[in-house]
């Protein structure tokens, strides 16, 4: 579970816990607060900087011996060059969490001087990030082994509101991160389309939202040939999840966040090769960030009409699964000609984003892990966009950034579509590996020209195969923060 940040900060004075991080940038200067405290360690830290022993390069760890009528450990952190000292304050936190769990201390104060509502609430979701962990499947070694878990931190600054409120922001986003890291981390057999089913209940009788869950058979009176092609294979229970946020004025148009569901994706009769197909249970974490974004929207009672769709199946190959060359009617009627079965995440989104036009969206969002090839072309670093409003891109580019999550807006050209023509239905799932991932959000875009629309492709950025520093091996949370930050920057 993340930790408890309190709403009311404390004074550095004050702070006499286990363990104190103190966040500072390059070529760092102690302040007159700072100063005082490192009287107490017999100036330590001032040695350390005045040696260059601590230099302030972003992720640098120097750790102090403390007092014991102060904190008894003091950890100084690097943010190295600052030019975004949100995304910098974050990181910090999120680091000095990840070390306060290390070392189970159980507490943890955390200070970065001149801090406002925006600073608090960024540090919080940091604080909220590293202290994430998922043990749930993991059985507790003996009680003398044991660290404590990070169940309290604070932020040691004067008191205002404005950095409570900051805190309690930042809390409603963490909370957001925490669940959709829980469900992505989840294995297949346990997250389930039925689980997300009832994860989205939960969340909806939490805050007042109406929600509406499609089976199979509902799904076949819809006509959603596309989607149920990839449920074929599999006995689960394909389940098509809406949720409906009303914040905002009665009639006013909602933001709608789409989100793929693959709760495992063998790649069906076109099967995945064996090696790392484990983290094919990370195909949901489209579906992750809307529940995620969800909970955090719920939690701060944002002034406006949301609706978040997920598509949520398993891929697998069977007696019943969907061939190669086999030919299905979508749900808005286009046939689709299916030559790899391991492009399934475009076949359930264009359903879901075919029935997105009910709720007579202002703009629809979606966000998959849908390509090897965004991996390619970007990395683990960037999230791909696709759209064909260059407004839309931009203000979803900025959301991401303030989110820290980075994106790179990808073409989206008619002569693309070349590459996804079919000989015997309207359109084929797959173009070959020339501009995989774009030719995926032209197949995409065939299934939106009612509304505005924009696609994440998070492939490279939903999971990370490595430590990242701030964040352990594992799901990152990726696009919750950006799902957030564009609902958030929508309301007027």
């Amino acid at each position: 579970m993340p930790a408890s940040i309190a709403p009311a900060a404390v004074d550095l004075s004050g702070f006499k816990g286990a363990l104190l991080a103190v966040a500072l940038p390059e070529k760092p200067a102690l302040s007159t607060a700072l100063l005082a405290l490192d009287e107490n360690v017999g100036g330590a830290m001032r040695r350390a900087v005045e040696s260059r022993d601590f230099r302030g390069a972003r992720d640098e760890l120097f750790h102090v011996t403390g007092t014991p009528d102060g904190p008894r450990r003091i950890l100084l952190i690097g943010m190295g060059k600052i030019s975004d000292r949100r995304g910098s304050l974050r990181r910090a936190a999120a680091i000095a969490a990840r070390q306060a769990v290390k070392l189970g201390s159980g507490e943890l104060g955390f200070i970065a001087e001149e801090i406002g509502e925006t600073e608090a609430e960024a540090i919080t979701v940091g604080l909220m990030a590293g202290s994430w962990e998922y043990k749930d499947l993991k059985t507790a070694p003996p009680e003398e082994e044991r660290r404590l878990p990070l169940a309290n931190a604070a932020l040691v600054t004067p008191p205002s509101d404005a950095v409570a409120r900051g805190i309690l922001s930042g809390q409603a986003i963490g909370t957001g991160h925490s669940l959709a890291r829980t469900l992505a981390m989840m294995p297949g057999n346990l997250c389930t389309p039925d689980f997300l089913a009832q994860t989205a209940r939960d969340i909806a009788e939490r805050y007042g939202m109406k929600v509406t869950i499609l089976g199979r058979a509902e799904m076949e009176a819809e006509g959603m040939g596309s989607f149920l092609s990839v449920a074929q294979g599999t006995p689960q229970e394909p389940r098509l999840i809406a949720v409906e946020y009303s914040g905002g004025k009665v009639g006013e148009k909602p933001v709608t966040l789409v989100g793929k569901g693959l709760c495992f994706d063998s790649g069906g009769i076109s099967i995945k090769p064996a090696q790392s197909m484990e983290d094919m249970k990370f195909d949901m974490c489209g579906a992750a960030g809307v529940l995620g974004a969800l909970e955090a929207i719920g939690r701060m009672k944002l002034p406006l009409n949301v609706v978040g769709l997920i598509g949520a199946t398993t891929n697998m190959p069977s007696g019943t699964a969907v061939n190669p060359g086999d030919v299905v009617r979508s749900h808005l009627g286009k046939y689709i000609e299916i030559i790899n079965t391991d492009a399934e995440g475009r076949l359930v989104l264009a359903d879901v984003l075919s029935y997105a036009r009910r709720f007579d969206p202002a703009v629809v969002v979606d966000a998959a892990t849908l390509t090897g090839a965004c991996v390619v072309a970007l990395g683990h670093t960037a999230s791909g966009i696709f759209s064909r409003d260059d407004e839309l891109v931009s203000e979803i580019i900025a959301a991401g950034k303030r989110a820290g999550e980075p994106g790179w807006a990808l073409p989206l050209w008619d002569e693309y579509k070349e590459l996804i023509k079919s000989e015997v239905a309207d359109i084929k799932n797959s173009g070959g590996r020339p501009a995989g991932a774009v030719t995926a959000a032209i197949f995409l875009r065939e299934f939106t020209e009612d509304y505005p629309w924009i696609h994440l492709d998070i492939a490279g950025t939903a999971y990370s195969d490595s430590d990242l520093v701030a964040l352990p091996k594992g799901p990152t949370g990726v696009p919750t923060g950006t799902f957030i930050e564009f609902v958030r920057g929508r309301v007027s």
